[in-house]
């Protein structure tokens, strides 16, 4: 095996650490537990950043978007657990180190595929039952200012990510529950050195010291963002996991701990929100029937709506696939020009449709009664039609006409998406996760939930609802597919994927991205790479990103050079240059086992053996 960074060094036992775990399987379980052993040598920022992340292994694999998260995956797996066991090891442990982006009191989506059939696990935040489509309109009826919504009470969904967690390992997990919450529990009172990546953004996010309670979490006393390197220690989110070990999901939606989400929520000072008991006690992590694609030589897996991002990213790779093909789409170990032309026009077009069509299936339907329509080789050779050798104007870059609608919808604007944090596992019995989960902007709601504990810390609650429109309509009365209605699911652009091959419908790779509303092009242009152009997932990763929104085109910053801004300008688009951090994670089997990697702009890293 080689591991990029090299494993950590020896460990200590669960005992020398001094820490109290429960490790007995709830009732009815009769899976075994593994011992969790904390690294004697934690990650060191300084020496992470920029460090090559890429794995190979032959026999499983994990990749996540911190190194902790991912050694506590690797021992689930070492110890014989299934990929969903080291999914929930590993995400319960991004819930103390990556607050910024995923949680407990957050939402996702799961893709897992067990060997045989791909299934698909809806854990995304639902508004509550007392909401109205008006969630997000000030007194005189106009919209909220979008930071002001979503750092409130009024942006907070039920949280899902827990319980969708929960049915996916009652239904493929070989460990015990409260052995995979071990890790979390142990790193959140020993406490963890801050990655780089917290850093940045809780400098980018500095009003979160007026929150007392956040503020004692992830400032200094002088009211500085903790640094990198610095230890992050949070008792109260250590208290509340042992009793999630100790009781499951329903340690969060009912009792103490969902008694003071609660109070946070309804108890905003400017805009509180509508969440009860109620609706946690009652709160249904779904399983929808999973989108798989042909495309190419595979069939490529993902998920339905809610979610936007697989239907909007096989549109992209259904419309590139109907154009002629380009003699040299790569120069130089970069897209060429004439490939980033296409890309961005491809993605406006599926973005457009998104922005009409896609939205929570239990409240709208697709067009012509099946979302494959969107899809379909005529409607995208249409599309396909309309992109020529310049960019197209806004009067074409519209949503198309795939089938007849029970309704008329409106163009929903486009509205920021951040916050976001992707897991994929590949075990050595064939089961495969792919797994994405978001708290809404970066630190969700910027509401901090103790649990009842009256310990410091806590977990962060979502800022999930702000994913809905927040006008029910346009200026003509024409309503969003989108808006907010109670019990309705937010639409995301969280796209966890799974590839298989068509012929013998062997996994062919696990993989996914954060990045809000860019996930679409950040995922496409890998699946590409990746699949099209036979490219290993370190250098797929690698690839400067492009991204478009409202009519602009950002180019990675330093990824491409002036000629390539220069080529695109001169095709009609306005182009920019800015950071892009796609968390992108890819696991692919290969006849020589796995090969992984992580995104080299941010703190993930790889392991497998």
């Amino acid at each position: 095996m080689d591991r990029h960074p090299p494993p950590f060094g020896r460990r200590l036992g669960l005992a020398a650490l001094g820490v109290l775990l429960v490790l007995v399987p709830p009732p009815g379980e009769a899976e075994s537990s593994f011992q969790y052993q904390r690294p004697d040598a934690l990650p060191d920022p300084a020496a992470d950043e920029g460090a090559p992340p890429g794995v190979t292994a032959e026999s499983f694999a994990i990749v996540t978007p911190h190194p902790l998260a991912t050694d506590a995956g690797h021992q689930v797996l070492a110890a014989g657990g299934a990929a969903i066991d080291a999914a929930v090891a590993a995400q319960l442990v991004l819930t103390l180190v990556q607050p910024q982006s995923t949680g407990i009191g957050g939402g996702g989506f799961l893709m897992l595929y067990d060997g045989e059939q791909v299934r698909a696990f809806d854990g995304r935040e639902s508004a509550p039952s007392g909401v109205e489509e008006t969630l997000f309109m000030d007194g005189e009826g106009e919209p909220l200012a979008f930071p002001v919504a979503a750092s409130s009470g009024r942006a907070v969904g039920v949280p899902g990510m827990l319980r969708m967690l929960e049915v996916a390992h009652d239904a493929h997990g070989r460990l015990a529950w409260a052995s995979l919450v071990a890790p979390a529990i142990t790193l959140a009172a020993q406490g963890v050195p801050v990655s780089h990546r917290l850093n940045h953004e809780l400098v980018a996010a500095a009003e979160l010291a007026d929150d007392g309670a956040v503020a004692a979490l992830y400032f200094t006393d002088d009211g500085e963002p903790l640094a990198a390197g610095d230890t992050l220690t949070n008792p109260a989110l250590a208290a509340i996991l042992e009793l999630v070990a100790e009781q499951g999901s329903s340690a969060l939606y009912t009792g103490a701990v969902a008694e003071d989400l609660v109070a946070r929520v309804q108890g905003h000072p400017e805009l509180p929100g509508a969440l009860s008991l109620e609706d946690l006690a009652t709160y249904v992590a779904k399983q929808r029937e999973p989108l798989c694609v042909p495309w190419r030589r595979w069939r490529v897996c993902g998920f339905p709506p809610p979610s936007s991002g697989h239907l909007s990213v096989m549109q992209v790779l259904g419309t590139l696939a109907q154009l002629s093909p380009l003699e040299a789409p790569l120069e130089k170990e970069r897209p060429t020009a004439a490939w980033l032309h296409r890309f961005v026009e491809a993605s406006r077009l599926a973005l457009a449709d998104r922005n009409r069509y896609i939205a929570d299936p239990g409240f709208v339907d697709p067009p012509a009664g099946d979302w494959s329509t969107l899809l379909a080789d005529d409607y995208l050779a249409h599309r396909a039609g309309l992109i020529g050798e310049q960019r197209m104007g806004d009067d074409r870059a519209l949503a198309g006409n795939p089938g007849p609608l029970k309704s008329a919808r409106a163009m929903q604007p486009v509205q920021p998406e951040r916050g976001t944090s992707h897991v994929s596992v590949i075990d050595g019995d064939g089961q495969a996760v792919a797994m994405t989960t978001s708290l809404g902007q970066a630190f969700g709601a910027r509401l901090l939930a103790d649990g009842g504990t009256g310990k410091a810390g806590g977990y962060l609650l979502n800022s999930g609802l702000a994913d809905f429109a927040f006008r029910p309509a346009d200026d003509q009365g024409t309503p969003f597919a989108n808006r907010v209605a109670a019990g309705k699911r937010p639409r995301s652009s969280m796209s966890p994927t799974l590839v298989l091959d068509r012929e013998s419908g062997d996994l062919v790779a696990s993989l996914g991205a954060a990045g809000g509303d860019a996930i679409v092009h950040y995922l496409a242009k890998t699946l590409v790479a990746l699949l099209d152009w036979r490219l290993d997932p370190a250098t797929a990763i690698g690839l400067p990103h492009v991204v478009t929104r409202d009519g602009v085109v950002s180019l990675e910053a330093d990824g491409y050079p002036q000629a390539v801004h220069a080529a695109l300008a001169e095709r009609g688009h306005d182009v920019e240059a800015g950071a892009l951090p796609s968390g992108l994670q890819v696991l692919r089997r290969t006849d020589d086992g796995l090969v992984g990697a992580s995104d080299p702009r941010g703190d993930g890293t790889a392991s497998g053996d």
